[in-house]
């Protein structure tokens, strides 16, 4: 390891190139590419913001040609985090919406709708986004009827914090055109105002489209809360068409500071973007590929399971596609040159998910970088199925510790063995790439690093971690969050660690993630974010968590 940082001090002096910063006095920490935690006190920047080198030892190296140097003041710095799976322009317009996270019963629901509605009133359509029936006592749903009683005469539709079942109130039913006679579509259900999964487009093709501007400025308030909470890279997933170009207009403007690798919503996509393009803006952002659904979400039982659910006997989940219909889009995707990457939640539809991609794989090679997204409730059988089909397994540690009770509901005890599996994952020698499939969950990566690290959520519940075998150590999860996420995002020549040639993305925060307990670690605060070798975001000590995206 000594060798290594001594060859980068002696490049560095050798290089006729100028260096424009040196970054001094950090407690440097960063994933080698073996794999191992790599420490560092000094990083020098190149004038065009890419890193020239990192360096153990400065004070026995003489460093020339610095025109600036910033003094870290010995705190930690750590590469900048990587979410290989969020959901950009939705976390923006969380803030522009009726804010239903962490609601505790259906009356603080109807509370919090009713005071949005009062303040906007001349919101033509009422919006939300949120709610979770498994967090209150009765653990029923939101009915239709729940919203008329708050706001009877505009339209509501209120969104689940997955992301996969919406509850409309009447006046949004009849803006749609759904009448009590109107059946759900294969892969949705319905009742009583509630539309799950493929059902929702029989209410969202109703709801007004966002406008550019509403666009632009939700973007800019995502992209604030990403960089505040250490996050300067982002598998954006299901992006529409309309979010690309919202993306574009922040390159143009020279305000896109968050790096996107961009996913977009289905194949329909590519009449608007017919093939991967090439890194814009710097590096900043690329379209590099599809995002398909085999399933639905676990907490509105749209899941597809192998075997029936423990508590609802009567259903497997919800299928989205046949074997076929799943292979077409995923070939057309292919064939555009684009990457794969496809929403699996239950085991049925990660089997049906590796079972495309091993077909893919014998025509287009392992070297496509197919992606599962979520892999939540694995077949202990399949996960040896990953590695030799070049699958990557993009998960996100949050959601064990707050599904973990759920899904004990939903599968029984003896269902559990593949559930949330990290560290089975990595000894099969598959890919591990995590984030946090925000809005869904926080984008704050400190409580996904402690869970991977302890499966434990941030009160140290439960004691001893969830199915601790599954527990990762901080460089395993660490890795997963910066390099593994690049390699999902074709960008690990770009991003997701610091060494010479890549782009100094970084931030400083306010402990040593090392040399603390996981509860500590899910409270670290990000202090500075450096992308491109400039300061993009600095932390204000009058901010509240929530303005810090806690």
């Amino acid at each position: 390891m000594r060798k290594h940082f001594i060859a980068l001090a002696a490049a560095l002096l050798a290089s006729s190139a100028q260096a424009d910063m040196l970054i001094s006095n950090v407690n440097g920490i960063q994933v080698a590419p073996d794999g191992k935690l790599q420490h560092f006190r000094a990083l020098t920047i190149g004038d065009e913001g890419r890193v020239k080198a990192v360096i153990e030892h400065p004070e026995l190296v003489r460093l020339a040609n610095i025109t600036s140097t910033v003094d870290g003041g010995g705190r930690t710095l750590l590469p900048g985090l990587i979410d290989a799976h969020g959901h950009v322009l939705d976390l923006g317009m969380t803030q522009m919406t009726v804010q239903l996270v962490g609601t505790s019963s259906i009356a603080d629901l109807q509370k919090r709708l009713r005071d949005f509605a009062a303040a906007h009133p001349n919101d033509a359509w009422i919006i939300g986004f949120g709610w979770n029936q498994e967090l209150w006592p009765d653990k029923r749903f939101p009915t239709a009827a729940d919203l008329d009683a708050v706001v009877p005469n505009r339209p509501v539709v209120l969104e689940r914090v997955d992301g996969h079942a919406v509850v409309a109130n009447s006046a949004a039913m009849k803006a749609a055109g759904v009448t009590p006679q109107t059946q759900a579509p294969s892969g949705g259900r319905i009742e009583n105002g509630l539309f799950v999964d493929a059902a929702r487009g029989l209410i969202d093709t109703a709801i007004p489209a966002r406008t550019p501007a509403k666009a632009d400025e939700a973007l800019a308030k995502a992209q604030e809360q990403l960089l505040s909470v250490g996050v300067t890279g982002v598998g954006s997933m299901s992006t529409s068409v309309g979010d690309w170009e919202a993306m574009k207009r922040a390159g143009d403007a020279g305000s896109l500071n968050v790096r996107m690798m961009v996913y977009l919503s289905g194949t329909k996509s590519i009449a608007a973007v017919p093939a991967p393009t090439a890194w814009l803006y710097d590096d900043r952002l690329r379209a590099v590929g599809i995002k398909l659904f085999a399933d639905g979400a676990l907490g509105s039982r749209g899941a597809w399971l192998k075997q029936p659910y423990s508590d609802k006997p009567d259903t497997r989940g919800l299928q989205f596609h046949t074997d076929a219909e799943l292979a077409s889009l995923a070939e057309t995707a292919a064939s555009h040159g684009f990457q794969i990457a496809t929403h699996a939640i239950g085991d049925a539809a990660n089997a049906q998910a590796i079972a495309t991609y091993e077909k893919l794989s014998q025509k287009y090679g392992r070297d496509r970088r197919w992606r599962i997204e979520h892999f939540q409730i694995a077949d202990p059988a399949d996960i040896s199925r990953l590695a030799p089909a070049g699958i990557i397994a993009s998960m996100q540690p949050t959601h064990q510790t707050s599904d973990r009770l759920m899904a004990e509901k939903r599968l029984g005890p003896n269902r559990l063995a593949g559930a949330y599996a990290w560290q089975t994952v990595l000894k099969s020698g598959a890919r591990l790439a995590f984030g946090s499939d925000f809005p869904v969950e926080s984008p704050n990566p400190f409580p996904g690093l402690s869970a991977a690290v302890s499966r434990q959520d941030v009160h140290g519940q439960p004691p001893g971690g969830w199915l601790p075998a599954e527990r990762l150590t901080f460089a395993q999860a660490l890795n997963a969050f910066t390099r593994g996420a690049a390699y999902a995002g074709f960008a690990e020549q770009k991003i997701g660690a610091l060494e010479p040639g890549k782009w100094a993305d970084f931030i400083i925060i306010d402990r040593d993630p090392t040399a603390v307990d996981a509860q500590s670690l899910a409270a670290t605060q990000v202090l500075e974010t450096w992308v491109g070798g400039k300061k993009v975001w600095q932390h204000s000590p009058s901010a509240s968590p929530a303005e810090r995206g806690r």
